[in-house]
C-alpha cells in the first residue's frame, strides 16, 4: 500500500459536525444514510473502513476537490469506483472496497465477512463463500423491484381515467420502467407526468393541484429517484387489509423527511384507488365521498373539495404510519422494537376506531418480527467482528 500524504486540510473547515441536532462524525467518512438523519450501525462502520481503504489504495480521498458546500450532495451519490485509479489492483480487493462503499447499507458486507474477504484477497485464495452470498446478488434486485414499481404507477396512472388512445397506457408503463432501470430520475419524472392529462380531461383544475404535488414530489425524491415511487405498496396492500405494513414496504427511500411523505403517499394513493374501485376506504372509514370536482378550472377550488372530502380517522392513521415509519430505524433492540409495537398499536386502534383490529395487529407484529429478525443479523455480524 501507498504511504498517505494527503492533506486533510479540505476538510479542516468541516471537521466536525457536534452542533445540537446534527450528524456527528467527520464529514470527510460518514456514510450518506448519517447524512439524511438516520441512526449509526454497523454497515455506517463499514462505510468509514471503505473510505479508508479507498484512500489508501488511491493515494487521495474519494471525493478529493469537491467544495465544501456540494461534499454532502456527493457523498449521498456515492463513493466513485476505485478501479480507474487502481487498475492494477486484483479484481476481487476492488469489488470488496466497492461493496464496502455501497451506498445503501445494506448491501455492505458484515465487518467480518468485509474482514475475511480482504484478507483472501490479499493472499489470493478463494473466493469467500459467506461473502459471495453477501453481496453479489444484490446488484440487480435493488434496480429491477423499484425500476417495476415505478412502470406499475405510470401504468395505472394512464389508465385510471380514460384519455390516451387504447394500449397507450401498456406503453408508457414499459417506457417508465425501462427509463427508471436505466436513469431513475427520468423514470420517476415519466410516471409522474401520465396522469396529468388524464386529470385534466377532467377538470383543470384537479390537473393543476396534481402537477404541482408531483413538481414538489421530484424535487423531494430527487436524490433517491429510484426509491421515489415505493409508496405505490399502499394501494396493494390495502385489498389485503394490511395497509399497516406500509412502515416496512417504504423502508428502503433514504432520510426521514423522504419517508415519512411516502407513508402519507401510500394510504392516500390507497384511497384514492379505493374510491376509483368504489370499495370502502381504507381503515374503516366506509364508502369514499362523491367529489363534484368535474369541470372545476380553479387549482384552490378543487384542493380545498379534495381536503374537505377526507376523513379525519383516515388522516389520523396516515399521520400514524409517518410517524412510525421515522421510527422504524431506531428500533434495533428488543425493548426499542417491543415499544414501538405497542405504541404502533395503540395510536393506530385510537386513531380509527372502527378499523378492523385484527390486521392492524397482523400488521404491527409483522412488522416487529421483520425488525427483529434484522436487528439478530446486526448483532451476529457485529459478533463475528
Amino acid at each position: 500500500m501507498r504511504v498517505l500524504d494527503f492533506g486533510l486540510a479540505q476538510f479542516d473547515e468541516a471537521e466536525t459536525l457536534t452542533a445540537v441536532g446534527d450528524v456527528p462524525g467527520t464529514l470527510a467518512y460518514i456514510s450518506p444514510e448519517r447524512l439524511c438523519g438516520e441512526e449509526a450501525c454497523a454497515a455506517s462502520d463499514v462505510w468509514g473502513v471503505g473510505i479508508l481503504l479507498w484512500e489508501a489504495l488511491a493515494g487521495k480521498h474519494p471525493f478529493w476537490g469537491v467544495p465544501l458546500a456540494q461534499m454532502a450532495g456527493t457523498i449521498e451519490a456515492g463513493a466513485p469506483p476505485l478501479e480507474p485509479e487502481r487498475p492494477d489492483l486484483p479484481k476481487r480487493l476492488l469489488a470488496a472496497v466497492g461493496h464496502a462503499l455501497a451506498r445503501d447499507p445494506g448491501k455492505r458486507p458484515p465487518a467480518a465477512a468485509l474482514a475475511k474477504e480482504l484478507r483472501a484477497a490479499l493472499a489470493g485464495g478463494k473466493r469467500s463463500a459467506r461473502v459471495e452470498s453477501v453481496v453479489a446478488p444484490r446488484s440487480l434486485v435493488p434496480r429491477v423491484a423499484p425500476a417495476a414499481a415505478v412502470g406499475l404507477a405510470a401504468g395505472v396512472g394512464a389508465a385510471m381515467l380514460p384519455f390516451y388512445p387504447s394500449g397507450a397506457a401498456a406503453g408508457i408503463a414499459v417506457a417508465a420502467g425501462l427509463a427508471a432501470f436505466r436513469a431513475p430520475r427520468a423514470g420517476l419524472a415519466l410516471a409522474l407526468a401520465a396522469p396529468v392529462f388524464p386529470l385534466g380531461n377532467v377538470a383543470l383544475g384537479l390537473a393543476l393541484v396534481y402537477g404541482s404535488v408531483a413538481l414538489i414530489w421530484l424535487a423531494l425524491c430527487w436524490r433517491d429517484a429510484r426509491f421515489g415511487l415505493v409508496f405505490v405498496a399502499g394501494p396493494l396492500l390495502a385489498p389485503v387489509g394490511l395497509l399497516a405494513l406500509v412502515p416496512l414496504a417504504v423502508v428502503w427511500s433514504r432520510g426521514a423527511g423522504r419517508r415519512a411523505a411516502q407513508a402519507l403517499a401510500a394510504v392516500t394513493a390507497a384511497a384514492v384507488a379505493a374510491g376509483l374501485r368504489g370499495a370502502d376506504l381504507p381503515f374503516g372509514q366506509g364508502a369514499a365521498a362523491s367529489l363534484d370536482i368535474a369541470g372545476a378550472d380553479s387549482a384552490a377550488g378543487a384542493a380545498t373539495t379534495l381536503f374537505e372530502a377526507v376523513p379525519a380517522g383516515l388522516a389520523l392513521e396516515a399521520l400514524a404510519l409517518a410517524a412510525i415509519t421515522v421510527a422504524l430505524p431506531y428500533a434495533r433492540t428488543p425493548w426499542r422494537i417491543a415499544g414501538l409495537g405497542a405504541g404502533a398499536l395503540a395510536a393506530m386502534l385510537l386513531g380509527a376506531p372502527a378499523a378492523p383490529a385484527l390486521p392492524l395487529v397482523a400488521a404491527v407484529w409483522l412488522t416487529c418480527v421483520g425488525l427483529a429478525l434484522r436487528a439478530s443479523g446486526s448483532w451476529h455480524a457485529a459478533r463475528g467482528a
